[in-house]
C-alpha cells in the first residue's frame, strides 16, 4: 500500500476509535461479555452456507462508501436484509465502519434481530477488541484484510475469531498476501476485484487469484458483480460465492435483481 492512499485514511482513523473504546470498555471485560455471549450463541457455519449451490451470495448492507458516497439515502437495514434472505441471498454482510461507510454496530445488531442467515461484520479489524466486539454484536464471521496484517497477526486474529465461534473471511490482493491467509491456516479467502488503494474495479482479479487457493479453501470474489455476464464469469472460474454490495442496494426491487443475477 502506497503512503497516502483512502486504505491508509481509513484505517488511521480506525485506530483511533479503536483506541478511544479501549479507553472506555478495556479488553478484560470485552473478553468476559463475548464469553458469555459465546455461551448462550451458536454461531452459523458460514464456510457450509458459502458451499451450498453453484455460486453463493453474501448480500451486503451498506449506506456508503468513500468511492461513490452515499448510496441509499433513504437506509433501512432492517427492510433490506429481510429482502435479502427473502430473495435467497445465502449470507449478509454488514458495514460497521461509521466515517467511511456510515455503518455501526447499532445497524448490524438490528440486521441480526431480523434474519437467520450468517452475518459478516464487514471493518477494517487489526485488534482483538474488535472481535470481542463481533462476538458480541451477534457476528458468525469477520471480515480480515491481509494487506493490513502481517501473517503472525492474521494467525492471532483467526485464531481468537474461532476461540469465539467465528469464522473469517480473508481478502487478499496479492500472491504474497495469499500465502500468508493460507499460512495462518484461513478456510474462507476471498479477492477483493476493487482496488483499496485506488477503488478501481478489475473483475479479472478473481481469475488470477483462483488458482491459488486449493479447492478445499472457499473462494469468495468481493465486489463489481453488476450483470448476469459477471456471474457467469464467477461460475467458469470455480468461485464458491460473490459478495454483491451496490448492484443489490441501487436495485429497486431486490428479488428481481437477485433473479436477474442467478439466471443461467
Amino acid at each position: 500500500m502506497g503512503k497516502g492512499t483512502i486504505l491508509d485514511t481509513i484505517m488511521a482513523n480506525r485506530k483511533k476509535q479503536v483506541a478511544l473504546l479501549k479507553e472506555k470498555t478495556p479488553l478484560e471485560k470485552m473478553a468476559e461479555q463475548a464469553f458469555a455471549t459465546h455461551a448462550m450463541r451458536q454461531a452459523i457455519d458460514f464456510a457450509s452456507a458459502l458451499k451450498e449451490g453453484d455460486l453463493s451470495v453474501i448480500a451486503e448492507v451498506k449506506k456508503a462508501s468513500p468511492s461513490k458516497g452515499v448510496i441509499q439515502p433513504d437506509f433501512h437495514p432492517e427492510k433490506t436484509a429481510l429482502a435479502y434472505q427473502k430473495a435467497g441471498a445465502n449470507a449478509i454482510s454488514v458495514l460497521t465502519e461509521e466515517t467511511f461507510f456510515q455503518g455501526s454496530a447499532e445497524v448490524f445488531q438490528q440486521v441480526r434481530t431480523k434474519v437467520s442467515l450468517p452475518l459478516l461484520r464487514k471493518d477494517f479489524i487489526f485488534d482483538e477488541w474488535q472481535l470481542c466486539e463481533a462476538c458480541i454484536m451477534g457476528a458468525d464471521a469477520v471480515l480480515l484484510i491481509a494487506s493490513l496484517l502481517d501473517v503472525f497477526a492474521l494467525k492471532k486474529l483467526l485464531a481468537i475469531a474461532e476461540m469465539f465461534g467465528m469464522q473469517c473471511l480473508v481478502e487478499v490482493r496479492s500472491e504474497e498476501q495469499a500465502k500468508n491467509a493460507l499460512r495462518a491456516g484461513a478456510r474462507v479467502v476471498g479477492v477483493n476485484n476493487r482496488d483499496l488503494a485506488t477503488f478501481k474495479v478489475d473483475l479479472s482479479a478473481a481469475a488470477r487469484f483462483r488458482k491459488l487457493i486449493p479447492e478445499d479453501v472457499v473462494f469468495v470474489s468481493e465486489s463489481g458483480i453488476v450483470h448476469t455476464e459477471d456471474m457467469r464469469r464467477m461460475r467458469e472460474i470455480g468461485a464458491d460465492a460473490v459478495l454483491i454490495g451496490e448492484t443489490l442496494m441501487r436495485a429497486p426491487n431486490i428479488e428481481e435483481k437477485m433473479r436477474e443475477l442467478r439466471e443461467r
